[in-house]
């Protein structure tokens, strides 16, 4: 019975801190300063040690392991090179594996390929995005290390499942309800409400530190906005600045739960990319939608698909012929603090986040 109590006095004074530091600063658009000090604190820890690395680490050896990032190991040596030392003799069968080698090396590693793997750290992090093992270099560095997987898995952890759950269920729920609503200003309002309020909870939960640039050229109502895309992150991202009415494939899952949540209370787009009348049904809507310039602009990823942070992909042209005013955003995630790109052929929705 007394650890019954002691459970649930720990789970009221862990929800009323969630709720007094975390949701009420988010529900008024203002934060604490918690995730800047935690950042800071992070940076200055990679610093040393990376520093630490430098000192405990031959300099060939970081420079080999650093080079020794790719899909594949290859040789860089030129193909003339190569070459020169199958002329002056008779042909042999054996040659042809010289040049199916280098076929095979420019196919699997080439420069859009790499696009879709996750970045890779010349540097480590104190996680493992990297592919030396420089957490055994010295005892304080080993140290640093454990204590940041206490730090992430005892502490940041529960906050963030806490801070996702809670912002995901409200967006679910108030959606839903706003959903029930006539249209109307009032309906406008709640779901522009619901919206940033439950994706800045979820920002929370990533510990995300964001910073806006150019804030003046912000997309305006009865525009598009186009970006480069990561992951699903990046409608967290943006939504946390201001709402979008959003233009998406449909997913399933926890991802489609979502989607057909938040289209009752906004006029989101979801489409399946097979059908071809989806294609059209989805251009005429969005004509519709611009062309009301009280409506929220439209938000349109033109890349078709997530890339790994490190480059943009050719933006298709169907969002520039629909017409209206192209509002460009350009984001970028620092990898130091983790991989933010999402291979949705791997990973579900879930397994990404956590």
């Amino acid at each position: 019975m007394e650890g019954a109590e002691l459970a649930g006095k720990i789970l009221s004074t862990w929800l009323t801190l969630v709720l007094g530091f975390i949701l009420l600063p988010s529900v008024f658009g203002v934060s604490l300063g918690i995730s800047e000090i935690y950042m800071k604190i992070l940076v200055k820890t990679l610093e040393w040690a990376t520093i630490r690395i430098e000192k405990g680490t031959p300099k060939e050896s970081i420079l080999k392991n650093s080079a020794s990032v790719g899909i594949i190991q290859r040789d860089e040596s030129p193909m003339e090179k190569g070459l020169s030392g199958l002329r002056g003799r008779d042909f042999e069968l054996s040659d042809v594996f010289y040049f199916s080698k280098k076929g095979l090396e420019a196919i699997v590693e080439d420069e859009v390929t790499q696009r879709f793997s996750s970045e890779e750290l010349v540097s480590w992090n104190l996680l493992t995005r990297t592919n030396v093992n420089f957490q055994y270099i010295s005892l304080r560095l080993t140290m640093v290390w454990v204590l940041g997987v206490i730090v992430r898995y005892c502490v940041l952890l529960p906050l963030r499942v806490t801070l996702a759950f809670i912002g995901i269920s409200l967006l679910v729920i108030g959606t839903t309800l706003v959903g029930q609503l006539p249209d109307s200003s009032l309906k406008n309002w709640l779901s522009e409400l619901v919206h940033l309020t439950c994706c800045r909870i979820c920002v929370r939960s990533l510990s995300g530190t964001i910073h806006y640039h150019n804030k003046q050229y912000r997309p305006q109502k009865g525009g598009i906005c186009v970006a480069n895309h990561t992951s699903p992150i990046d409608v967290l991202i943006l939504t946390t600045d201001g709402c979008y009415a959003m233009v998406g494939q449909v997913h399933g899952g926890l991802m489609g739960i979502i989607q057909r949540a938040m289209v009752k209370a906004c006029p989101h787009v979801w489409f399946e990319r097979s059908e071809m009348k989806d294609r059209h049904l989805v251009t005429k809507r969005l004509k519709e939608h611009i062309a009301d310039k009280k409506k929220l602009p439209i938000l349109i990823f033109p890349e078709g698909t997530c890339i790994n942070n490190t480059s943009v992909m050719m933006f298709k042209k169907g969002s520039f012929e629909i017409g209206g005013t192209i509002h460009p955003v350009a984001i970028k995630y620092n990898p130091q603090f983790g991989d933010a790109f999402w291979n949705s052929s791997k990973y579900n929705m879930v397994s990404y986040l956590l």
